[in-house]
């Protein structure tokens, strides 16, 4: 299983949904980097379940850093994180063992690993794991924001109600990001997350889950960040995003909105602002040509309906090849769109480090005595 991601900083997570820890080792981080345990405390606050529209099971995350920081700072070894597991129930999997969830990775985890998997609530798979990959990014992102680049997301819709779109003014944009990043239920416009609530706990009240988009933006990237072909900025985010458990899709800018449009409509103009290069629209969302062109950086990633649902279902047990149905027991998500959105400004950071590095290198960050 490849379980790292990275090329001048790598990010290895590990761990199981029910195992004893779950956590990450960040390798390649410069030396200096202030690490705000604070700050990764409320970035897991963001991504910790509660209320009617979350899973019960609620883990408190006392994180704890075994290695690659002393005093306070990065000392530019490998950086590892531990979580501890401690709210499973790992009973209510055990008669499911050879029974495929569908949505879930339950049956292809079989086919690769042939039955060594750890089945217990995803094992591996499981959006658990993700707390891990949040905990390494808290890491990063307030050394990104000391350098004026900024990251956040919020709900565009959830089960058909709609959030107004991130503004194009960049100031605007700016205060946009530091409202919803404080936020347990990002969204810009005043009543959206209650009708997006009453509709998740609708679709909960029928055995039933939703989905949505997020919209995120990057702020204060410098222009030429990125390679023209398999390295461009847009591919090592999707490959990046695609990684989180349930994003489905990814787009940037205007992206499929302007399939059925012509290029004078797509098309960014361009103009000066005193020494600054800047376009009036951000249709190809600050990328051209797979390279940063100063703008903000601004995509959407579409979340599925979470697959755990208490409905009856079509499905195998692939252990004798037969054909059943399925009720799940358990504790589940009606939607996880909420507690993703820190996940995708989690991974988007990561890779936006590691870009950085890779271009000015990695004393690019922290700092020297």
């Amino acid at each position: 299983m490849k379980n790292t991601i990275g090329n001048n900083i790598q990010v290895t997570l590990f761990g199981e949904s029910h195992g004893p820890y779950i956590g990450a080792v960040i390798d390649g981080l410069a030396p200096g980097i202030k690490v705000d345990e604070a700050f990764i405390a409320h970035q897991l606050d963001l991504r910790r379940p509660s209320g009617k529209i979350s899973t019960a099971r609620v883990e408190s995350d006392p994180f704890q850093i075994v290695s690659g920081a002393f005093n306070g700072y990065t000392t530019g070894t490998a950086l590892c994180i531990l979580i501890p597991n401690a709210s499973q129930h790992s009973k209510d999997y055990s008669k499911m063992a050879t029974i495929a969830r569908p949505g879930h990775a339950d049956y292809t985890a079989q086919c690769k690993y042939h039955g060594f998997q750890d089945y217990r609530g995803g094992g591996h798979f499981s959006g658990r794991i993700t707390a891990a990959l949040v905990a390494a990014a808290g890491v990063v992102i307030p050394e990104l924001a000391r350098k004026g680049i900024v990251i956040g997301s919020h709900v565009q819709s959830c089960a058909n109600v709609k959030d107004s779109a991130f503004a194009t003014d960049i100031n605007e944009l700016r205060s946009q990001i530091a409202k919803v990043n404080d936020l347990p239920f990002a969204v810009l416009q005043d009543g959206v997350q209650e009708q997006m609530r009453s509709a998740i706990e609708a679709a909960a009240a029928e055995s039933d889950s939703v989905g949505g988009v997020l919209e995120t933006a990057v702020v204060g990237l410098p222009a030429g960040l990125g390679e023209p072909w398999f390295d461009s900025m847009e591919s090592l985010l999707s490959h990046a995003l695609f990684s989180i458990p349930g994003v489905k899709g990814v787009q940037f800018g205007a992206g499929f909105d302007l399939v059925n449009g012509r290029g004078s409509q797509f098309n960014d103009a361009m103009r000066m602002d005193g020494d600054q290069v800047v376009t009036l629209t951000n249709n190809n969302g600050g990328v051209n040509g797979g390279i940063t062109n100063g703008m903000p950086v601004v995509f959407r990633c579409a979340v599925k309906p979470t697959p755990s649902i208490y409905r009856k279902q079509q499905t195998i047990d692939f252990a004798n090849g037969t054909e059943t149905d399925l009720e799940i027991v358990g504790r589940h998500d009606p939607a996880i769109i909420h507690r993703a959105r820190v996940v995708v400004d989690s991974m988007t950071a990561l890779v936006v480090y590691d870009v950085l590095a890779g271009r000015y290198g990695t004393d690019f960050f922290g700092s020297t005595k």
